[in-house]
């Protein structure tokens, strides 16, 4: 394994009395795009894209819906043409890169309004009852 050396200013630091400081402020990895832990970006996200895609395939999913309570017990084979064309409508969201790209700046714009209040998106959207 090799040692890498590097001196107080290749890190971007500087010694002054008793701490540190930043010798650019603000630092430069501070201004990157923000990093998305693992959970964020194989589950959260995805969720997101899931309850999108089924709200904007919202007449295939009705379709569907209407084919499987109608035929029962034989959807499987009768529901086969719904179930197709809903799931081509799905899958072409999931495989979209700008679809993933705007779900991705609404969620950080979510967990940014998180940090910065400290009340879930939930609650925030729940109208408060008013006394009269």
């Amino acid at each position: 394994m090799a040692v890498v050396r590097t001196s107080w200013l290749q890190l971007g630091l500087e010694l002054h009395g008793w701490g540190w400081s930043f010798t650019d402020y603000p630092p430069t990895r501070l201004l990157e795009e923000p990093k998305l832990r693992h959970v964020e970006k194989d589950v959260l996200i995805p969720k997101m894209m899931r309850e999108k895609a089924r709200e904007l395939c919202s007449d295939q999913v009705q379709e569907f819906t209407k084919c499987c309570q109608d035929t029962g017990f034989l959807m499987v084979v009768k529901c086969r043409q719904e179930n197709a064309a809903l799931k081509e409508c799905l899958t072409a969201y999931y495989n979209d890169p700008a679809f993933y790209e705007e779900c991705k700046t609404e969620y950080l714009k979510q967990r940014e309004e998180f940090r910065a209040t400290g009340i879930p998106d939930k609650r925030r959207q729940q109208k408060l009852p008013t006394s009269m």
